[in-house]
């Protein structure tokens, strides 16, 4: 039985090694909200994917923590269920907020699996001991730092690169990787940044053999996506349009995607992410697993995740080196010649540095029944 006796909502502050540009604007830190549950003298932790204003969906750091404390918590606190899958039945009746939901979700799964002195993944169904990775990269200054960037990550051994893209900056930075490096796997972000209005600039892409265009259109979108498909050759994935298994359904089945990207987080859980896997599966269209620049709580959730076998395309879980100075965690997530290793353990598989996390914070609280 899952026992979830206390909990401790963190908030954290961790400056970027790097400038991240993308659709969206400019991020130079990363505002990291935590979620350690406390049962059976055992800790699961979660990592809270939404920012502080609601740019990648509509849900905040704020609004989240809010209804952490005043309505999901108090539903779990002090109660014992059968499993994690169990706690779906007292959050599952509340509309929305996926987010916020999962960050109880997930840390009951590392709670779990802790308990059960098992791996995160071997409990998901996952058999992988490593996972293929690619990197995302921002938008850059220009075509030659662009490619610069990416010479030095193809170096590195990431197995995809991902390009952001926007209005005015995608066909002359593909172009110019391209022409550079023929032969990697190459993928672009728009972040929503496009409407079906921009049909003939997407179709320019069909010209430089990306494995895919992610999330062109709207971020609630299903129709005008498919409707882009049957105009452009390269394949869609969708990102913010698919919340739940149901979206990924109807996104498949209209043909608005050929490819989808799992965020764990986006989803509301690993429960509802392995659906969604599940139902691409049936479809016969590979998955992979997004990133939100997470830390190593984030990340070590994301890479159990990504033991599953219909996860058929590299990711962006690669490694927390690129991103901060000093990670959350004790353990060292350094993928190798593009490959990230399974934490070994119970669980994630990995530890938060306590000490470093108490200089880092910026709100803590503790809460019991």
């Amino acid at each position: 039985m899952l026992r979830i006796d206390a909990a401790e909502i963190v908030v954290a502050r961790l400056p970027l090694r790097f400038r991240f540009e993308t659709s969206f604007g400019v991020q130079t830190e990363k505002l990291i909200p935590l979620l350690i549950l406390h049962g059976d003298g055992l800790q699961g932790v979660s990592e809270g994917a939404m920012e502080p204003a609601p740019m990648f969906r509509e849900e905040t750091v704020s609004g989240a923590l809010s209804l952490l404390r005043e309505v999901f918590l108090p539903r779990v606190l002090g109660r014992t269920f059968a499993n994690p899958e169990a706690l779906e039945a007292a959050l599952g009746t509340f509309r929305g907020n996926r987010m916020a939901r999962a960050m109880v979700e997930m840390a009951a799964w590392d709670l779990w699996a802790r308990r059960l002195d098992v791996p995160l993944g071997t409990l998901l169904g996952g058999t992988k001991t490593g996972v293929e990775v690619g990197v995302s990269l921002g938008i850059q200054a220009d075509e030659a730092a662009t490619v610069e960037t990416v010479r030095r990550h193809v170096e590195q051994g990431y197995r995809r690169i991902k390009l952001k893209i926007k209005p005015g900056w995608d066909v002359q930075p593909v172009r110019a990787v391209r022409e550079a490096f023929p032969d990697i796997r190459l993928t672009v972000d728009a972040n929503s940044a496009y409407t079906l209005a921009d049909a003939s600039r997407l179709r320019a892409l069909d010209d430089y053999a990306l494995t895919y265009i992610e999330q062109p259109l709207a971020w609630d979108d299903l129709v005008d996506h498919a409707e882009l498909s049957r105009r452009i050759r390269t394949p869609l994935c969708l990102d913010e349009s698919v919340a739940t298994a149901a979206d990924a359904r109807k996104g498949l089945a209209l043909g608005a995607a050929q490819v989808v990207n799992i965020k764990v987080a986006r989803v509301g859980g690993h429960a509802e992410a392995r659906r969604v896997h599940d139902v691409a599966a049936s479809f016969g269209a590979p998955v992979w697993c997004g990133g939100m620049l997470e830390s190593g709580v984030g990340r070590a959730h994301n890479i159990h995740l990504s033991t599953l076998p219909n996860f058929r395309l590299p990711g962006d879980t690669s490694s927390a080196s690129r991103y901060w100075d000093r990670d959350l965690i004790r353990e060292p997530l350094e993928a190798v010649d593009g490959v990230m290793p399974v934490p070994a353990g119970a669980g994630t598989g990995v530890t938060l540095d306590r000490e470093y996390l108490a200089e880092v914070t910026e709100t803590h609280e503790e809460l019991r029944p």
